[in-house]
């Protein structure tokens, strides 16, 4: 049986599980879900979450669960350890800026999960409640985005090394993929490099480039 993978393709946390597929060049089936559907989530894994993995031996969710069982089944493991605390410590501390920045973009037909009315509904009222109002926080643009573009910069000596993968890489590039929906985003040339390449490379496409192909 192929693996059948069910993610929403804004998420951060199915980006991660979508990677080691892509880097092992290992097969899959993708499957997209609206977000406002829970009945199928609830019915695999007992829970409205995704990305959920689908084997021979039945239903998986967390992301990093997955990885780990995707990296054990082909070649020698490469998602293994635990990721550089420096960098850990740098997505602690700039993930509520880039959150402030992205949540509120998000919602768009752009994402196969936002195709309906009432997906895109669902999810502005479920995140308004943990992220605020998104008017406010796309009022605040200006502020944000200068906030994380020196984040940015902090970042330049602690991406990985891009000859070769590690969990890293799994943590660091889901967040800096969400990001390409700002079009306007001053990005160093390092983390734009890293950014295109690891898109490039583990098959999961910036979101400039979802938009383009529509």
């Amino acid at each position: 049986m192929v693996f059948r993978l069910y993610v929403y393709d804004h998420c951060p946390f199915c980006v991660r599980a979508r990677m080691p597929f892509g880097l092992k060049n290992i097969p899959f089936d993708l499957r997209f879900q609206l977000n406002d559907d829970e009945e199928t989530p609830i019915r695999m894994i007992g829970k409205k979450m995704l990305p959920i993995l689908e084997g021979e031996d039945g239903f998986m969710g967390e992301s990093l669960d997955i990885v780990r069982k995707i990296d054990g089944i082909s070649g020698p493991a490469l998602f293994s350890g635990e990721p550089d605390q420096a960098l850990v410590g740098w997505m602690r501390q700039w993930g509520t800026t880039i959150n402030s920045l992205v949540i509120p973009r998000t919602p768009y037909p752009v994402f196969a999960e936002f195709r309906t009315q009432e997906a895109r509904a669902y999810f502005t009222r479920k995140k308004e409640e943990i992220f605020g109002n998104f008017d406010d926080l796309l009022s605040k643009t200006d502020t944000l985005l200068a906030s994380a573009e020196a984040g940015l910069k902090a970042l330049e000596p602690l991406l990985p090394a891009q000859n070769s993968v590690s969990i890293d890489d799994i943590m660091l590039f889901p967040l800096l993929r969400s990001l390409s929906i700002l079009p306007d985003i001053k990005l160093p040339d390092s983390v734009r490099d890293y950014q295109v390449g690891m898109a490039e490379r583990s098959g999961v496409p910036l979101v400039r480039d979802l938009r383009a192909s529509v």
